[in-house]
């Protein structure tokens, strides 16, 4: 169920990331490696990148496969970006909501994708929607799972919570309400990232002195062999510093509280 990356490193055309690899995003979208459910990925895709100064990012998204868009090809091939955060999409269900389920997601300086899927959605999210406010459930952008986690994602980061604990505490809260979902979270505020591996697969590359330019993704881009694969139920952090790794319990002590932001 999708493929997703995100990027933090020196100033560069999204297409060197997207496009240009050998087993790049784009065409991940009809033959991915290593995704273990689903097969294409042509139900919609996005990509959310930061301008210099201006600390909200800017995205593109569509319904249709990237391979599809021609005005894809042309942005990846122009516009610039130190961090950048794309999503192929395999929609669990078929909806009525377009490019609006499409990640990545957007809220404040921060782009999010799920890749996975919430299991028995939607009557499993029901005991959840306590945990949001009103507004937070108005401004949904789609009706999907995503959607609704990146809702529990957001709130959690603007109560104030780090991007590590609001993935890996909304991660767990999901995974209690619906045993069996997979939920490979992934977000970025354009400093830094934070990724859960839970049912899927992730990677990281870490390039350059210090690690100056940092990739995690659902697969490697090509077959550089300093591609490190994420343990399962491990949440990542990364910089251009470096990646810390650490082990997601199937249920932590913190709990998914309501607070008003």
């Amino acid at each position: 169920m999708c493929r997703h990356i995100a990027v933090l490193g020196p100033d560069a055309p999204l297409g060197e990331t997207l496009v240009a690899p050998p087993y790049a995003l784009v065409r991940q979208s009809w033959a991915p490696r290593h995704m273990r459910n689903g097969t294409v990925n042509a139900d919609g895709f996005g990509v959310g990148w930061y301008a210099p100064g201006d600390p909200r990012p800017a995205r593109y998204r569509r319904a249709g496969p990237v391979w599809a868009d021609e005005s894809f090809a042309d942005l990846a091939r122009v516009v610039r970006s130190r961090a950048l955060l794309a999503a192929v999409r395999d929609a669990t269900e078929r909806s009525a909501d377009s490019e609006a389920a499409a990640a990545p997601y957007a809220g404040g300086p921060w782009l999010f994708s799920h890749n996975g899927a919430v299991a028995g959605w939607p009557d499993s999210a029901v005991p959840l929607v306590p945990l949001l406010p009103a507004g937070a459930l108005l401004r949904l952008a789609a009706r999907c799972d995503s959607a609704f986690v990146w809702a529990l994602a957001e709130h959690r980061l603007r109560a104030g919570d780090d991007l590590g604990r609001a993935l890996s505490v909304t991660a767990a809260t999901v995974a209690e309400a619906a045993p069996g979902s997979r939920l490979n979270l992934l977000v970025t505020d354009g400093v830094s990232i934070a990724a859960t591996a839970w049912g899927d697969s992730l990677w990281y590359l870490a390039e350059g002195a210090g690690g100056s330019r940092t990739v995690v993704a659902s697969e490697p881009y090509d077959d550089d062999p300093r591609w490190a694969e994420v343990p399962d139920r491990t949440l990542l952090t990364a910089d251009r510093a470096g990646v810390t790794l650490s082990h997601l319990p199937e249920r932590l002590p913190e709990r998914f509280s309501h607070r008003p932001v």
